[in-house]
């Protein structure tokens, strides 16, 4: 029987997860898939590793809400259903959008640590708070199993404070009013995969188009993050499938002016403003791309232009380019958007060659070419996994975590029965079943 390793990434309306064996130090993807449209309408869909159908089923009814809750509920009940003979979970590691100034490395999740992650809701209020959720999910289910969070801001930290800064008093930056920067996983995944297959390029200056329903780009220099297009939130830089990108502070003062409410203000800039807002058509690339609306190619127009001129202005910051790297949905899967991303990026050498842009697989420029631009799938949930099965690894964790397994038998069963699955009632609060002692952060200077 094998180890196992749980990775969650809480959406809004989704749980996304992959399961991943654990043989020494490989991981090995089990099943992944996600639960969508949670509300009263989820959808549970779970491949394995060949992309085989293991589950496509409705799980909701119009008449109870399903949230993340009972999605990892029916998660631990399919696993026990199909892997309890195969499986032993050794860990659940999560995707978890802010770190603040606290966190720079992914963490064993203990009390003190939720406290902390708690406190930074404020600042990504539409998504730290669901990333919790799904911890208190897991902390209700199997309260004595180590989880892990890995942070979306840890890939920026290491930025010069200069790349950080708005225009705004240093009280406001010492509260954490700062460019915090996003994506980091995605981020982290590209310069790793970059270091393999061109060790020679990955130590140049690189910058990395995280293309999909959330996009930002990184200028690295040596795998390392110099600067980002997203800021204080995942609104800020390119425009997105719902979200605005750069806007103009004074229009929000507009709006308020104009009565218009914060919550009011916050949907239109999450939900209704971005390639949807511009096309009135659709948020997604493909449905744009296919319509013969005006509007349509007007939002394409201007995501591309948006992308060409950040890419622009972190070429500055890097002092040059030697490679471009298109990832995510759309920069993995959108030959014609990288296309016209390229033409308008001619001027700083950029070329490609219409073949393996077509292909979309590694190096799409042609040979010898600099800046070299390349297709590079990314994989946020491996380096979560990885992280993940290297804290529950170390001596400092098995002795707060006690995750040896008793005499006579695994520590845990994969999953509970199903009679023994989450009960109704009120969600438990944060910390309360945690155990371990407080990760010690040095948080002084940053106060």
């Amino acid at each position: 029987m094998n180890e196992a390793i749980f990775v969650l990434n809480a959406g809004s309306s989704s749980l996304k997860f992959s399961i991943y064996g654990v043989a020494d130090q490989d991981l090995n993807v089990v099943a992944h898939g996600e639960i969508e449209v949670l509300g009263t309408s989820a959808h549970f869909k779970a491949k394995d590793q060949r992309g085989q159908t293991l589950a496509d089923v409705s799980l909701g009814d119009s008449t109870k809400s399903f949230g993340h809750a009972e999605a990892f509920t029916h998660l631990a009940r399919w696993a026990y259903e199909n892997f309890a003979d195969e499986l032993v979970p050794l860990a659940v590691g999560h995707r978890v959008v802010h770190g603040g100034l606290w966190f720079s490395e992914p963490t064993l999740i203990d009390a003190a640590v939720m406290t902390r992650l708690e406190q930074l809701i404020p600042l990504v209020p539409l998504h730290q708070a669901l990333n919790l959720n799904a911890i208190k999910a897991v902390l209700r289910l199997w309260p004595d199993l180590p989880q892990v969070a890995c942070f979306d801001t840890a890939f920026h930290r290491k930025r010069a404070e200069v790349t950080e800064r708005f225009g705004l008093p240093e009280e406001l930056f010492r509260r954490g009013v700062r460019r915090w920067g996003f994506h980091g996983l995605s981020f982290e995944c590209i310069a790793g995969r970059l270091r393999r297959l061109a060790p020679d390029v990955s130590g140049g200056r690189v910058v990395v188009a995280h293309l999909g329903s959330g996009a930002s780009l990184c200028a690295m220099r040596d795998g390392q993050s110099v600067d980002t297009t997203m800021s204080l939130s995942v609104l800020d830089g390119l425009p997105m499938d719902t979200r605005c990108g750069t806007l103009d502070p004074g229009a929000v003062l507009f709006l308020l002016r104009d009565g218009w409410s914060v919550d009011r203000i916050e949907d239109l800039l999450y939900k209704r403003s971005g390639l949807l807002g511009i096309s009135g058509v659709s948020n997604d690339v493909r449905a744009l791309l296919a319509s013969d609306c005006p509007r349509a190619a007007e939002a394409i127009e201007f995501f591309v232009y948006r992308v060409i001129r950040e890419t622009g202005s972190l070429t500055a910051a890097l002092g040059g380019l030697d490679a471009l790297v298109f990832t995510a949905g759309i920069g993995e899967n959108s030959p014609l958007i990288r296309q016209q991303i390229c033409q308008g990026l001619t001027w700083l050498g950029v070329r490609i060659d219409p073949d393996a842009n077509q292909r979309g697989n590694g190096r799409v420029s042609p040979e010898g070419r600099t800046p070299s631009v390349w297709v590079i799938p990314t994989d946020e949930e491996a380096v979560i996994a990885s992280h993940t099965l290297a804290i529950v690894r170390s001596p400092a964790a098995r002795d707060r975590c006690h995750t040896r397994a008793p005499a006579g038998g695994p520590r845990l069963a994969l999953p509970l029965h199903a009679t023994e699955l989450l009960p109704s009632g009120p969600s438990v609060p944060a910390g309360d079943c945690l155990t371990g002692r407080s990760t010690e952060v040095d948080i002084s200077s940053d106060e």
